[in-house]
């Protein structure tokens, strides 16, 4: 599978240059970073939430840190979030194999939030829909087309070392 068609479609509709990166198959956010040489601050994350009264949203992070829900909750002001089971979200993303959804929200009908530290970059990255390419671009064409709602505060907690 290469790059996926909803974002292959949007890339060649709006004339945006990127670069895909393939590398060894990866199913972790960390193992994708690792594969792909990519630094874990610049990967963006996609982790997928379902609200108390049933919407699911997408949230994307940087890879080496965990979601806060409770930060989602005050950045989104959706009561009850809990994050999606693949069951509850995989049939949103025909294109993409499952855990490998790029951080384009409006493409599957779901709100978009960014932690701002993806936004201190030059360049973001992210996986292409499967798990073995990683799609490069610059942050600000990402933006432009991606349209995420770049939350004020951090939605993540740091990792533990102990945690991995």
């Amino acid at each position: 599978m290469a790059l996926c068609e909803r974002l292959q479609r949007l890339f060649e509709e709006k004339h945006t240059r990127y670069r895909l990166l393939s590398h060894a198959e990866a199913f972790t956010a960390a193992g994708t970073a690792a594969a792909s040489h990519v630094p874990g601050r610049e990967l963006a994350k996609v982790v997928v939430l379902r609200a108390e009264d049933g919407p699911l949203l997408m949230a994307a992070l940087p890879t080496p840190v965990w979601v806060d829900v409770g930060a989602m909750a005050r950045a989104t002001g959706r009561r009850g979030l809990r994050l999606a089971t693949e069951a509850e979200f995989e049939p949103l993303f025909p294109d993409c194999e499952v855990g490998a959804m790029p951080p384009f929200g409006q493409l599957y009908g779901l709100p978009l939030y960014l932690d701002p530290c993806l936004a201190r970059g030059r360049e973001i990255a992210f996986q292409a829909g499967n798990h073995h390419e990683v799609v490069v671009m610059d942050y600000a064409d990402y933006e432009r087309l991606a349209q995420p709602v770049v939350c004020p505060r951090c939605l993540h907690r740091a990792r533990s070392r102990a945690a991995g």
